[in-house]
């Protein structure tokens, strides 16, 4: 028998970004995230400042405002991970790097740190989706759970 190690993966699991509550997407008071025009996926309101990879795969962007990531996972689904509303804004103030683009990770990595104080005191609101943002190519499978644990608590299954 031989082993196929060009194989694909078909189905990925999606761990929450953040730890805090689970958030429904349609609850996320912005439009463009609440209306799955990013992908379909899951908001959480963060009780912790550490981001996290979602799942195995490479960071394949981490702009200079550090308020978001994209990831892409072995098959093929393009992860978002944003954190916060209207954060594009404070263009990397409270928010720190902990890795690069072009990165390979594992889920649980830290990705960015965030100074809630600071950017709560700024007025933004800290509720942080996970997007799969050509969920178009999936069957995206989302879990309703209240609280959720970064890098442990499966939110999403993502099926090709």
């Amino acid at each position: 028998m031989m082993l196929n190690i060009f194989k694909r993966e078909k189905k990925i699991e999606l761990f929450a970004p953040v730890s805090g509550t689970f958030v429904a997407l349609t609850a996320v008071p912005d439009k463009v995230f609440a209306s799955g025009m990013m992908g379909k996926g899951i908001a959480v309101n963060p009780t912790s400042d550490m981001v996290v990879a979602p799942c195995v795969g490479k960071i394949t962007l981490l702009p200079d405002s550090k308020h978001a990531f994209g990831m892409k996972t072995a098959n093929g689904a393009e992860i978002l991970v944003h954190i916060g509303l209207d954060t594009v804004n404070l263009k990397g103030e409270g928010f720190e790097a902990m890795t690069q683009a072009g990165t390979k990770v594992e889920a649980g990595t830290p990705i960015i740190k965030f100074d809630r104080e600071l950017i709560e005191q700024k007025g933004y609101p800290l509720i942080t989706m996970l997007l799969v943002t050509n969920s178009s190519d999936f069957e995206v499978d989302v879990s309703e759970i209240t609280e959720v644990t970064a890098g442990k608590t499966s939110v999403v299954t993502v099926t090709k």
